[in-house]
């Protein structure tokens, strides 16, 4: 769901689980057909007469998102230098992103700033230092789930941006299937490193409360879960680890707190088509402006 955490989350055992759910889920497929189709109109505006382009990524995992837009970027303003910079907590995800942009050369052309760090850390970094550097485009893709300050992180993100700039913030969709079972399970769920679920409902609703213009998109998605309900089923288990946040989905919860997600997983966060089990994983993606 996440490329950062307040913990050292994404480090060894925890990276292999966001990888298999990158893999089972086509999140990723998702959000960059959503990237294809919504950012050249908006890279477009965001450029138009300028001289140059910094980008930032918070919580930019392994970089998957971040090259393919940072690629669009540079096919939409071939002659413009760019600059990125990242903030990712995970060192082990960090290297992975480093290892990519080697091997892709267009990529070689940007000089890339790599701050090791969480967002807040990387907000009382800037703050201490007093330079602020102020970015085109900043991204924050699966991630706001991470932060203990919802208003006061947008609100400097926001901050950062130039003239004409846009944060792009991707989050699971208000009712969509995380919603549901995170919120119904909220004291079960929200307990280790999210204390505090948020989706798009959140999100917008401080947007409001900030007086931040926004515009929406929605990106749909949905994946099979029906070996959720195979109780021998390796990749069913792996699953449900992953969608509560757990080692052990089958140690951690009572039989009936078991029972009761696995109802509430297939009555109201999935729909059931030829004979899969189908869950709601839409997703938004709102563009809030300078």
């Amino acid at each position: 769901m996440a490329a950062e955490a307040k913990q050292t989350c994404y480090e060894g055992s925890c990276v292999q689980s966001f990888q298999f759910y990158l893999e089972h889920s086509g999140e990723h497929e998702a959000i960059m057909q959503c990237v294809h189709n919504v950012l050249p109109g908006e890279f477009q505006r965001i450029g138009a007469g300028k001289s140059s382009l910094d980008v930032l990524g918070v919580g930019s995992g392994g970089g998957e998102m971040d090259s393919q837009m940072l690629t669009l970027l540079q096919s939409t303003f071939p002659a413009v230098p760019i600059s990125a910079d990242i903030v990712e907590g995970s060192s082990k995800l960090t290297d992975n992103f480093k290892a990519s942009v080697a091997k892709i050369a267009n990529l070689q052309k940007i000089p890339f700033g790599w701050h090791i760090m969480h967002s807040e850390d990387y907000e009382k970094h800037v703050e201490a230092k007093g330079d602020v550097k102020k970015f085109d485009f900043i991204h924050m893709i699966q991630m706001i789930y991470y932060v203990d300050n919802l208003a006061g992180t947008i609100k400097f993100f926001q901050s950062l941006l130039k003239n004409n700039g846009r944060l792009m913030i991707i989050v699971e969709a208000a009712n969509s299937g995380w919603d549901t079972l995170w919120k119904t399970y909220k004291k079960d769920l929200c307990v280790d490193t999210i204390t505090e679920y948020r989706s798009s409902g959140e999100i917008i609703a401080c947007l409001k409360s900030l007086g931040l213009k926004y515009d929406e998109h929605t990106i749909p998605n949905s994946f099979d879960i029906s070996e959720c309900f195979t109780p021998s089923s390796k990749l069913g288990q792996r699953l449900l680890n992953f969608m509560t946040a757990k080692d052990h989905f089958d140690q951690s919860f009572t039989p009936e707190i078991r029972a009761g997600m696995l109802d509430l997983l297939r009555n109201k966060c999935s729909t059931e088509k030829d004979g899969k089990v189908l869950f709601n994983s839409t997703l938004k993606c709102i563009l809030v402006h300078a």
